[in-house]
C-alpha cells in the first residue's frame, strides 16, 4: 500500500500569492486615499485655532495681527503665539493681513510631507468673515469636498 503525501503544491501556493497580491493592489491605494482625506482635518483644525486666536487678539487690541510668531507683550505688531506648522506637521500656516482690518489664514501642505500627494485639496483658507475656501491642484474651488 502506498502512503499518500500531504502538503501544498506549488500551483496552490502560487494561486494564493496571486490572490493576495490582487487584494493588496486594491486595498493599498484605497487606504492611502482614506489617509489623505482624514489628514485634511489637521489643516481645518489649525485654521480654526488661528481664527480663534485672531478674534481674541482683536478683542484685546482692536486690530488683527500679521504673523503667527510668538512676540512677547503682543501689541498691534504682535503675533498670535502659534506655530507656523499645523499640530501634526502636515500643513504650513500663514496669515495675510494687508490693512489690519481683516485677515486671510491659509494652510498648504508641507513640501515633501504626508499631504504633498493630496492634489484634491492643496490650499485651505478662512477669512475674518468666516468664509472658508479650498482649492485643488488646478486652482479650482472645491470647498465642499475639503471642508467637512
Amino acid at each position: 500500500m502506498r502512503k499518500r503525501q500531504t502538503g501544498v503544491t506549488l500551483m496552490e501556493l502560487l494561486t494564493v500569492i496571486i490572490v493576495i497580491s490582487i487584494l493588496a493592489s486594491l486595498a493599498v491605494p484605497s487606504y492611502r486615499r482614506y489617509l489623505l482625506r482624514a489628514q485634511r482635518s489637521d489643516a481645518t483644525t489649525a485654521l480654526l485655532r488661528m481664527q480663534s486666536a485672531q478674534e481674541k487678539h482683536y478683542l484685546q487690541y482692536g486690530v488683527y495681527v500679521t504673523t503667527t510668531a510668538n512676540i512677547p507683550n503682543a501689541t498691534t505688531a504682535g503675533g498670535l503665539g502659534l506655530a507656523t506648522v499645523s499640530e501634526r506637521g502636515f500643513y504650513n500656516l500663514t496669515v495675510a493681513n494687508p490693512n489690519l482690518t481683516g485677515y486671510t489664514l491659509t494652510a498648504v501642505p508641507v513640501p515633501g510631507g504626508g499631504q504633498a500627494a493630496d492634489t484634491g485639496c492643496v490650499q485651505f483658507t478662512i477669512t475674518e468673515a468666516g468664509v472658508k475656501e479650498a482649492r485643488d491642484s488646478s486652482n479650482a474651488i472645491v470647498t465642499n469636498n475639503c471642508f467637512r
